[in-house]
């Protein structure tokens, strides 16, 4: 049992989202179909996870383009990847009863960047087919990635990943600008004004990555939307505590 501090006064915004981050990702090997099953038992709402594309187009849940064993996972077909490394088929099906948040990966840099686009593809087709749309939500850091994906369906919710230190203002209001419908920045980014500001502009806020009971608390008594945390357990309980206070 965890104990936290409630901050400010009774809560009477809805409760955030608990999303589990790559899965119970403390408790099981992060992007793995048992992180998944675990975090729906530990409570979560939503899964966070990565994807990228095999040799072959099939989409496969992996947060690095290399395995641990240095092979590129674009240059290996999915039958030959590792058994702890899903399709994304099979992580939705382990995420049943969850709404899940899908990372699209291929970052500058990365040797699969020149494959974003093909990937932006096989998400919008392979996602609508798993959940309903309020069930989803594709980000990236990429904002040609985002807005990649609302050009081939704007009817898919989409978000902007956010590590940047910008002015909060800049940062919302290009998210806006790009037809998007939530923010996710850095815990570190967030102050309560950010949050409001957000909401105002008709944005969702999804902090990433919180594990500490007390951020979570104050995060939710500011209204965050939801809260990507790798200890979706001990979220639950924090965002339920604060929610009865």
């Amino acid at each position: 049992m965890c104990h936290v501090v409630v901050h400010g006064g009774p809560m009477n915004k809805p409760k955030p989202l608990v999303i589990a981050h790559r899965g119970a990702s403390v408790d099981h090997p992060e992007n793995t179909l048992t992180a998944f099953r675990e975090a729906r038992v530990q409570g979560a709402d939503w899964v966070e996870l990565d994807v990228r594309l095999s040799a072959d187009e099939v989409l496969v849940v992996h947060h690095d383009a290399h395995l641990a064993d240095g092979r590129l996972i674009r240059q290996v077909h999915a039958a030959d990847l590792p058994d702890e490394v899903p399709s994304l088929a099979e992580a939705f099906e382990a995420c049943d009863g969850m709404g899940v948040n899908i990372e699209v990966k291929n970052l500058p840099g990365d040797p699969d960047h020149g494959d974003a686009h093909l990937v932006c593809e096989a998400v919008v087709g392979l996602a609508e087919a798993y959940r309903p749309f309020d069930m989803l939500l594709v980000s990236s850091f990429e904002m040609d990635s985002v807005d990649r994906i609302r050009s081939s369906d704007e009817r898919l919710p989409t978000g902007w990943l956010v590590i940047e230190r910008s002015g909060p203002g800049q940062v919302l209001e290009r998210t806006v600008a790009h037809g998007h419908g939530a923010v996710n920045p850095w815990d570190d980014l967030i102050d309560e004004a950010l949050v409001v500001a957000a909401h105002e502009l008709g944005l969702r806020v999804n902090a990433w990555t919180v594990d500490d009971p007390d951020r979570m608390a104050r995060l939710a008594t500011w209204g965050v939307d939801g809260i990507i945390t790798n200890l979706p357990g001990v979220a639950r309980q924090v965002v339920d505590e604060v929610a009865r206070a």
